[in-house]
């Protein structure tokens, strides 16, 4: 079992006080938090790509190759890069690059995009939605194993045997970030790719199914399940007691999901959800050290 962390660089105001983190301000904290992270002890760090006033990482490549200077042995990834509305060319070159400097430590997180925000920033329809993120995902694996590529599609111009530089020096693993769907689950597995599951809310054990789904689609796709992991990502504070955590957590985590959810049609959160939500079968990784590690186990 490996531990990390994976972060959004929020900017959201505090609660409390209104003040609201400069964008600027931020991202020199995920810097330290990344050397932090390194010297605790955890293997991975991630970070979002969003395109909202609310997140300061648009770029996070850009973040991560500044980490890379900054650390020595802690893996580095995007949590996700929205490969929907990027280029997969580009996404290749931009965390070959960062391997390439980390020596060794890039991975690439890719998903659909849980924030709408891109499409239309970079000129996509959302009803190409699922199809935009298909074709990219096989070009990107496409030039993940060649370095000379011919490909034609319909969201982007064709390559004609053409060279994707800088290489890697070892094959840049790629896994794919999942929000629930089994066709997602089935899209990975067929091609062999890990999967992180991103459990955001309810019970963890509802994606029990999906987790036995990729690896039965692992097998029948003729790869070997212990030689693909599988991630799970969930929301989580820690301090010394876990009443603490509960409250030091809630005022900041109930005003971000009210925020999110008034986007998406969901009521705000009440105490009473978040308690729920933090029970021993809940989603919210939360608690002293023992009750987090428990509730990972």
């Amino acid at each position: 079992m490996e531990l990390g962390i994976t972060s959004f660089a929020e900017t959201i105001a505090d609660p409390a006080s209104g003040e609201t983190v400069g964008h600027g301000d931020r991202l020199r904290q995920v810097l330290d938090e990344i050397e932090l992270a390194e010297s605790v002890g955890l293997d991975v760090y991630g970070l979002g790509e969003h395109h909202r006033p609310d997140f300061a990482s648009s770029s996070p490549a850009t973040v991560l190759a500044a980490a890379a200077g900054r650390t020595s042995k802690i893996r580095l990834f995007p949590a996700v890069s929205i490969l929907s509305t990027d280029d997969p060319v580009r996404v290749f070159q931009q965390y070959a690059t960062l391997d390439l400097v980390s020596s060794g430590r890039a991975e690439l997180l890719v998903g659909r995009g849980s924030f709408i925000e891109s499409f239309p920033l970079f000129g996509y329809e959302l009803d190409d939605y699922n199809e935009l993120f298909a074709e990219k995902l096989d070009l990107l694996l496409q030039i993940r194993d060649n370095e000379q590529v011919t490909w034609s599609g319909s969201f982007r111009p064709p390559i004609q045997g053409q060279g994707i530089y800088p290489r890697p020096e070892r094959p840049l693993p790629v896994r794919v970030a999942v929000g629930g769907t089994p066709q997602s689950i089935v899209r990975a597995a067929t091609r062999g790719l890990p999967v992180a599951l991103a459990i955001i809310g309810g019970s963890p054990d509802r994606f029990r199914a999906l987790a036995e789904l990729h690896r039965h689609t692992l097998v029948e796709s003729r790869f070997d399940p212990a030689d693909v992991p599988l991630s799970v990502h969930g929301h989580g504070y820690i301090a010394d007691t876990t009443e603490q955590a509960a409250v030091e957590f809630y005022g900041s985590y109930a005003a971000a999901m009210t925020r999110i959810g008034r986007a998406r049609g969901w009521g705000p959160m009440t105490r009473q959800q978040y308690d729920v939500m933090r029970d021993p079968e809940g989603s919210l990784v939360l608690g002293d050290p023992e009750t987090v590690a428990a509730k990972i186990l």
